[in-house]
């Protein structure tokens, strides 16, 4: 702790007014007051600071002093993260509510990650060998699914010259000791971060690997790749939410951090009642042993709401290092931007486009850029995939949150308020959404799914882009007046909303859908099409083509097979086959 000290000269909400400051350094944490508020310097200018407070200002005075801790806002980085409930400055809040039940006290101070609690540690290096950045020292078995691997800080190298042996130890226990020309490192089992300063890497890595969600909207016709960065724009009640919930729970990320930046506080309750209690579909244990939720709610610190986004992804960054693939959830990103705005309000700045800082579309680039597929500094494969919410006011997606969030990521996922009021969920739609990996991820899907995966996808798309434009004709004259082979679009089209992009989270066959069974889910689609529009050009009627039986079979057939036995969409490809080449037969 330092013996610098400022004081308080003016208060305006978060926002700190201080004289005696030109010791400190711009972005220091600092204590506030006599509660010793956490706070961090945000303007430096000769004797005079200003700094943001993360936490409530109520009852603080002029005069009271500001005290140094020496270092950059920053994270413990540790054991004990996986499965914790961390407000936006990292700390516990379940240990928070056990000593100071329903509430946060002030000046509860830099509690993060538990100091008492022993861990079973392996060490697994030896006296005179040398380590460099990034290299492991240490394994703990944090949770049944997550081995937490200790790594030398990136600035720090050296010779083991003392390692204990393997037992148990607290987080402040030093396990280790390096020396490098004569200096020495103690290392315990955390280290400390910076959350504004991206963690180092040996090189960042093509992306070419998609993360499987097991959504079929997004799986099949808008992919994600392990280290992309992804939007979710949507207005109010169209499933944000709901949709990175699914992607929480069957993604094929290693780890979830959840980050509920601003969000209500009944959501996020429900959130944080609800993580624990979902079974991870790939073991059948908790999904809390490989998930962090970070709960920064309306009626928190408007400072700490600003911060949270960067715990998070800092966190993110350490397990990618060790060589897991993290998927990141923020809910949602226009609240963190109603933060810098609100803050940058107090500290009258000139105002940009409806009252945001001039600065939002550099911050939003800022977090969105830490995202990546990366080879790590010991040589593992890491990545961390940014899968971010944005609440547009009145679901205008016009506004500068949502337009500067498009600009810096690759899959922009629109959820439409049309189709969420018609409970065709996920209320993705397909006109207005992009995935940019497409080409990237070609081969990968080529390779292990099939070799036409995307000209059936492409085929696919088309056919939904001509009903669109169909639609509008139908609106004005009716359906009667198209041609019989325009009518089958409209058909294919609606099999396509209803018997595929449509899904069921509460469905057990269909809340996940493999990656083989969505592709003959749409080869049985595409069988139907080309084979219905042989039998029109040969002059069927629509009323003949629309045969009851095949067609209850094609919207049920997500709810009727097995996502593990898949004879049942081969039976009726054939069924699909022989019913209408009779029909041929019947007008040729």
């Amino acid at each position: 702790m330092s013996d610098k000290i400022g004081t308080i000269i003016g208060i305006n909400g978060p926002v700190i007014e201080a004289d005696g400051m030109s010791s400190f350094k711009m972005r220091e944490m600092v204590m506030v007051g006599n509660k010793k508020l956490i706070g961090e310097i945000i303007i430096l200018q000769d004797d005079h600071a200003t700094i943001q407070v993360y936490e409530e200002t109520s009852g603080l005075k002029v005069g009271e002093k500001i005290i140094s801790t020496g270092r950059p806002l920053s994270l413990k980085l540790g054991p004990g993260i996986i499965g914790n409930i961390f407000d936006g400055i990292e700390r516990p809040l379940v240990k928070i509510n056990e000593e100071n039940f329903g509430y946060i006290p002030e000046g509860v101070g830099l509690i993060s990650l538990d100091e008492k609690k022993q861990w079973d540690v392996d060490i697994i290096v030896k006296q005179g060998q040398f380590l460099k950045a990034g290299d492991f020292y240490a394994e703990i078995q944090e949770t049944p699914l997550i081995k937490h691997k200790l790594m030398i800080p990136p600035d720090v190298q050296g010779t083991v010259v003392k390692a204990k042996e393997n037992g148990k130890y607290t987080i402040d226990d030093v396990v280790v000791e390096l020396e490098n020309s004569g200096e020495k490192y103690s290392l315990p089992l955390y280290q400390m971060w910076p959350v504004r300063k991206p963690r180092p890497v040996k090189k960042r890595k093509r992306i070419e690997t998609p993360l499987i969600t097991g959504q079929r909207v997004l799986d099949t016709f808008f992919p994600i790749a392990k280290g992309g960065t992804v939007a979710i724009p949507g207005g109010f009640g169209t499933g944000k939410t709901m949709t990175q919930h699914q992607l929480a729970k069957w993604s094929d990320a290693d780890i979830i951090i959840y980050i509920g930046c601003g969000e209500r506080g009944n959501e996020m309750t429900e959130v944080l009642e609800d993580f624990p209690k979902l079974s991870d579909p790939k073991t059948g244990m908790t999904l809390m042993n490989r998930t962090v939720l970070i709960a920064n709610t309306s009626n928190m610190p408007v400072a700490a709401r600003e911060a949270s986004i960067y715990t998070g992804i800092t966190l993110g960054e350490y397990f990618r290092d060790m060589g897991y693939h993290v998927a990141i959830m923020a809910d949602s990103t226009s609240r963190w931007a109603e933060a810098l705005r609100e803050i940058s309000g107090r500290l009258e700045e000139m105002p940009a486009e409806e009252g945001y800082p001039a600065y939002l579309p550099s911050r939003i680039a800022e977090f969105y850029e830490r995202a990546g597929y990366v080879e790590n500094l010991n040589g593992t494969d890491g990545s961390v995939t940014v899968i971010g919410a944005v609440s547009p006011a009145g679901g205008d997606f016009s506004e500068p949150v949502t337009q500067n969030t498009k600009r810096f990521v690759s899959a922009f996922l629109s959820l439409d308020k049309k189709l969420a009021y018609a409970r065709h969920y996920p209320a993705i739609n397909w006109l207005s959404s992009y995935s940019g990996y497409t080409t990237m991820l070609r081969d990968w899907f080529e390779e292990n799914v099939a070799p036409d995966f995307f000209e059936l996808r492409g085929k696919m798309l088309k056919i939904l882009f001509e009903e669109n434009k169909l639609q509008e004709i139908v609106k004005l004259v009716g359906e009667d007046v198209l041609p019989d082979d325009q009518r089958l679009i409209l058909e294919v089209a609606k099999i396509l909303k209803v018997g595929f992009l449509q899904q069921n989270a509460y469905h057990k066959e269909d809340t996940f859908v493999p990656l083989e069974k969505q592709y003959k889910m749409l080869k049985t689609i595409e069988i139907f099409n080309d084979n219905a529009y042989k039998a029109v050009k040969l002059g069927a009627p629509i009323s003949t083509i629309k045969d009851k039986d095949i067609f209850d079979q094609l919207y049920k057939m997500k709810y009727n097979i097995p996502n593990d036995d898949l004879s049942g969409l081969d039976e009726l490809q054939k069924n699909i086959v022989e019913f209408y080449s009779k029909l041929c037969e019947k007008y040729a």
